[in-house]
């Protein structure tokens, strides 16, 4: 066993578990909704999404889970 990788390891996890140290600019994913996958973006702090209620709404159910599960680790979002 690498010794070395052990220490990275160790260090990783430790990270892992220090949120604050994650900040989200850029990210795309693709969201296994109750009836159907969806396609969500986040850039620049604005979401995207593209299920019919985000297009009227600006916000929908997907972004907002992402929201609550990335919290403290993507910017501020900016309303449109």
């Amino acid at each position: 066993m690498d010794y070395g990788m052990i220490g990275k390891r160790e260090k990783a996890l430790r990270y892992a578990e220090e949120r604050q140290r994650f900040l989200f600019n850029k990210f795309e994913v693709t969201f296994h909704g109750d009836n159907n996958n969806h396609f969500v973006k986040f850039d620049g702090g604005t979401y995207s999404c593209d299920c019919e209620f985000f297009v009227t709404h600006h916000r929908c159910a997907h972004t907002m889970a992402l929201e609550i599960l990335l919290k403290d680790m993507v910017p501020e979002t900016v309303e449109s």
